[in-house]
């Protein structure tokens, strides 16, 4: 059986009760305005309605939506449960006064309506007790998605992290899609019936759904049940066929590796333009393209801040990162490294346009934090090509997103017509203008509920590191993306113990990775610099020099990043 919330506290109303039908309470509309202490614009601030208001196919008359995130088609009008406010004042009385009808940007107020006895699917009618009319002619709702809340109301109630909350809790509220307005005048008001027409789905409530969308996401099963259901919302139904699609590429992996049969693609140079005298962008393309149908979307998609291993002519395997693109043509943008061990020389001096690259593992590395009210980048140099697009990506829906950059020189800005379109939001640091970027400075003037992003060369990342241990910012709270790290070290032994105890012997200047590799065919990995934690195994026994940033402090416990953290004499891992 799924989960059942069980931390409300007795009240009047059973929320686990059958729904047949409801008094509306309030009905509420707002415009869009900027959020207190942002520029975002948002139309979560609704106020009551005292007369009829005219329902449409795009919902309330008179209301207004941040189209990113709320409004249109499955999105029309949105519910909540006013019997959960008080609930959230006592598990929360520094907030008590911000918890009360409205407060969650609802449309429609009800008392006993809530996710547990709402079905998706379910068709309402509502009517007025006034009007016979309305009973003939009724406006019919169908519920279409559990809400998904995002870091506003996190800023609204000035609680960090609290929008989870509201699914591990099942008290999100509910979004209506209008299948009829009703006629001839189309209104509802406080005081209408809501009243259960049709159930669709009733082995669905929207509690249910939420245990499977947020709170049990691995159950394939169940994942499949739920792609399944045709009166789904986009965003619940594009979830779940993501899920479904990517289940089915994990499994079809597995069976290339019992096979074993390591998956390259061949990928072909299509332009090559120089951004800056350091760095060169390759737009590379696959020989033969992977067909996303319908569902399978995940399988050419590719998340802002993914990462690509590539393997070069020289036999040379490195990772970069993604500019942007998809899984059948994508960006790179490679800067020439002084101390090149032939990775950038190569790409530099040999790639040309109609050159072929294998292309192996492509894994996303940089979280999306949604929950976070600011988002603050800080990169240097080639930094720029692990964050562009995901910067990019916040700002299309509306997020607050600030990019500090450093550079050598104001010449060596690379996509700089991408960066110059972010006006304001962008603080690029001259060093040969004298210009310093101070993380300490960045770190104490960013506004509450900020998300840290770094990546560049070692000093930049050393010092990121410091000042945020400095200032207690949580692991949660700060991304480090390295391009490069220091893997050498003294010779250690690895005993692999579900390997029937084979012994690896690393040197000086091997990497755990690669020795295992050279063993086994059956170890993934992906940006080989310590960021993304693909290549992670499980720590038996033994003591290590961790490197890199994938692992938060709890987790070195019992991990280590094969790729550049080192045993000390004999560990004992699992792969």
């Amino acid at each position: 059986m799924p989960h059942q919330v069980q931390d409300e506290p007795p009240a009047k109303v059973d929320l686990y009760a059958p729904f047949t039908s409801d008094t509306i309470l309030e009905v509420r509309t707002g415009k869009m305005k900027p959020l207190r202490g942002l520029a975002v614009q948002s139309g979560i601030e609704k106020t009551p309605r005292d007369g009829p208001v005219r329902v449409t196919e795009m919902g309330l008359e008179g209301d207004e939506h941040d189209p990113t995130f709320h409004g249109g088609l499955d999105k029309a009008i949105h519910g909540y449960c006013s019997s959960h406010y008080p609930t959230w004042q006592s598990e929360f009385p520094s907030a008590a006064a911000a918890f009360q009808p409205g407060a969650f940007g609802e449309n429609l107020v009800t008392a006993h309506l809530n996710e547990r006895n709402l079905c998706i699917g379910d068709i309402v009618s509502i009517t007025s007790p006034d009007d016979s009319t309305t009973a003939t002619n009724p406006v019919l709702l169908q519920v279409s998605l559990p809400r998904q809340p995002c870091f506003k109301l996190n800023h609204r109630f000035q609680l960090k992290n609290f929008a989870p909350l509201t699914w591990k809790t099942s008290r999100t509220g509910w979004y209506f899609r209008v299948l009829s307005p009703g006629g001839p005048a189309g209104a509802i008001r406080a005081g209408d019936t809501i009243r259960l027409v049709e159930p669709r789905h009733p082995e669905w409530p929207l509690e249910r759904v939420q245990e499977y969308l947020h709170r049990n996401t691995g159950d394939a099963a169940m994942n499949e049940a739920l792609a399944g259901i045709g009166e789904f919302g986009a965003e619940c139904a594009d979830a779940f066929r993501a899920r479904v699609a990517r289940q089915r590429a994990r499994e079809r992996r597995e069976r290339e590796r019992e096979k074993g049969e390591r998956k390259w693609r061949e990928y072909r140079c299509v332009e090559r333009r120089r951004e800056t005298g350091r760095v060169v962008a390759f737009v590379l393309e696959a020989v033969e393209k992977v067909e996303g149908g319908k569902g399978e979307e995940e399988e050419v998609e590719l998340k802002p801040g993914a990462h690509a291993k590539v393997r070069l002519g020289n036999g040379l395997v490195r990772a970069y990162s993604i500019v942007d693109g998809d899984r059948n043509r994508f960006q790179l943008g490679v800067a020439l490294d002084e101390g090149s061990r032939g990775g950038s020389r190569y790409l530099h001096e040999t790639v040309q346009v109609g050159h072929t690259v294998q292309v192996g593992a492509i894994t996303a590395a940089v979280p999306f934090a949604g929950a976070a009210s600011n988002h603050v980048f800080v990169a240097g140099g080639v930094g720029i090509t692990a964050f562009l697009a995901l910067i990019e990506h916040y700002r299309s829906i509306h997020y607050s997103a600030k990019l500090h950059y450093a550079v050598r020189s104001a010449e060596e800005v690379p996509f700089r017509e991408r960066l110059e379109k972010m006006g304001s939001d962008v603080v690029i640091y001259d060093k040969a203008a004298g210009q310093r970027l101070d993380i300490r400075r960045i770190i104490e003037s960013m506004p509450w509920n900020s998300q840290l992003y770094f990546c560049g060369p070692a000093r930049l990342m050393d010092e990121a590191l410091k000042e945020t241990r400095a200032h207690g910012i949580p692991d949660k709270e700060v991304h480090f993306e390295a391009f490069a790290a220091d893997i050498s070290g003294d010779p250690f032994e690895a005993v692999v113990a579900n390997k029937g105890g084979k012994i690896i012997n690393v040197g000086e200047e091997e990497t755990l990775l690669e020795c295992l590799q050279k063993e086994f065919d059956d170890v993934d990995s992906s940006c080989c610099v310590g960021n993304c934690g693909t290549c992670r195994v499980t720590l038996k026994d033994g003591r290590v020099d961790h490197r890199g940033t994938a692992l938060t402090e709890e987790e070195k416990g019992t991990s280590m990043l094969a790729c550049v953290s080192r045993g000390i004499g004999s560990i004992t891992i699992e792969i």
